[in-house]
């Protein structure tokens, strides 16, 4: 995350938080849920401002930035906190997660590589932060977000994703630029 440390922290980011070795995690709602309830958490409690997202089975992308400047503080303990529910989750539930002794092997298998994971890694390290300086960039990742599902084939329509601030039914609470 020290790659917001060195930016203007007054603008809204794209950022994409990506699942180790890009494994298909949000393919359970039960985890996109901790998700939502975790960004719903940080946009009341933290000062996060998320303005677009979306939820795919691999990674997030959102639009966001936050109140008071802190975004890479908010991110990292967003990550770290969702890292570890979700873990607790495939190991409490293994009898409804048919790929758990996969999934808990992938993740310690990545923590190997980094001292400051104890024994498992569920997020890589970067977030990719792109700041959204102009209007056109603002809209190209906006168009981006609201047609990632429809690009990957999971849906016809954006409106139809269940994660997505392209959907009007959205779980998540977003603001707008």
């Amino acid at each position: 995350m020290s790659e917001l440390r060195k930016s203007n922290t007054d603008l809204p980011y794209f950022i994409t938080l990506t699942v180790v070795d890009w494994i298909d995690i949000f393919t359970r709602q039960a985890y996109c849920d901790k998700i939502v309830e975790s960004l719903n958490f940080c946009i009341k409690n933290k000062g996060l401002i998320v303005f677009e997202y979306v939820i795919m089975p691999s990674h997030i992308h959102m639009i966001a930035q936050s109140l008071d400047g802190n975004l890479n503080f908010i991110l990292r303990d967003f990550k770290s906190f969702t890292a570890k529910q979700i873990i607790k989750e495939i190991g409490e539930n293994q009898q409804y997660e048919s790929r758990s002794k996969w999934l808990l092997h992938m993740f310690e298998f990545n923590a190997k590589y980094y001292r400051q994971n104890a024994k498992y890694m569920f997020w890589q390290k970067t977030n990719y932060p792109i700041e959204l300086n102009s209007a056109h960039i603002q809209y190209q990742k906006t168009e981006y977000i609201r047609n990632n599902p429809v690009e990957a084939g999971l849906v016809t329509d954006g409106e139809f994703w269940q994660y997505s601030s392209a959907n009007p039914n959205s779980p998540l609470r977003t603001s707008r630029m």
